[in-house]
């Protein structure tokens, strides 16, 4: 009994600290947005305001650009390609880079095209895409699939390569047989850590795709915020710059709490 007693005092002394913990670093992060704000503030009273607005003028173009309607619908309009742009660049980036990772062969016969098509930016290829899909949502998709390809493609290989031949040793001691048995019981668990990784660092850079996959007339938030600069509405531009932030802050929070959820048994 007292054992028990111990051990859940104990439990609960460290549950406390994780939320003091927890706590302190909210408080600083409020902190740092705070001062952030207030330089903002102090410099951009030094400026025109097509230069840099205060924040004061950031969140009333926010206001009223999403009382109007038109934050709503151009958020709509970048979600419409944003979504299948980050699945498919990610599905077939981790799937190329485990097949890569894990096969010597496929390694060699690729590895000269992968090295040439690699340096290759997103921008580059929307003369592609204007060419293939159309000034639509298909070819803003395609601008964003390619830049989630790559980053989950070397996360995946990276994951792959770095697994252990002990670990491997001792599947094949327990009866692993065959590529794929081994893919599936041993690498792709051992490489998941990474691969996530990857994911994660992938969907933030798609937010960031979005601004170039719209800069040839396809609707959405980066075409408000290219409209906005042009027309020097920096307060407007700031604006839609933040609901990209806020929208990669809501997906990093969720896709954080898949990961865990996948990765509980690294606990």
């Amino acid at each position: 009994m007292a054992t028990e007693t111990a051990s859940a005092a104990g439990e609960g002394d460290a549950l406390a600290g994780v939320a003091l913990g927890d706590g302190r670093r909210l408080l600083r992060g409020v902190v740092g947005v705070a001062g952030f704000l207030v330089v903002w503030h102090a410099v951009s009273l030094t400026q025109d305001p097509f230069v840099l607005p205060s924040p004061v003028a950031v969140a009333g173009a926010f206001a009223s650009e999403l009382a109007a309607g038109d934050m709503t619908t151009a958020l709509y309009q970048s979600v419409r390609h944003w979504i299948p742009g980050t699945v498919a660049g990610t599905g077939l980036g981790v799937a190329a880079g485990v097949a890569f990772g894990w096969s010597r062969l496929l390694d060699d016969l690729t590895a000269p095209l992968v090295r040439t098509l690699r340096p290759v930016p997103p921008l580059a290829l929307i003369g592609f895409a204007i060419a293939w899909f159309g000034i639509n949502d298909w070819g803003a998709a395609f601008i964003i699939a390619v830049g989630a390809f790559w980053i989950n493609f070397y996360a995946a290989y990276g994951a792959v390569e770095g697994v252990s031949e002990d670990l491997l040793d001792v599947g094949r001691t327990l009866g692993v047989r065959g590529d794929l048995d081994a893919v599936r019981s041993i690498v792709l668990p051992a490489s998941l850590p990474g691969i996530m990784t990857g994911i994660r660092t992938g969907l933030g850079r798609c937010w960031m795709l979005v601004v170039a996959s719209e800069i040839f007339g396809v609707p959405g938030v980066g075409r408000e915020i290219i409209r906005a600069s042009n027309n020097l509405r920096v307060d407007r531009a700031i604006a839609y710059i933040l609901v990209l932030s806020l929208m990669y802050l809501l997906v990093d929070v969720a896709f954080r709490a898949v990961e865990r959820r996948a990765l509980a048994w690294r606990a």
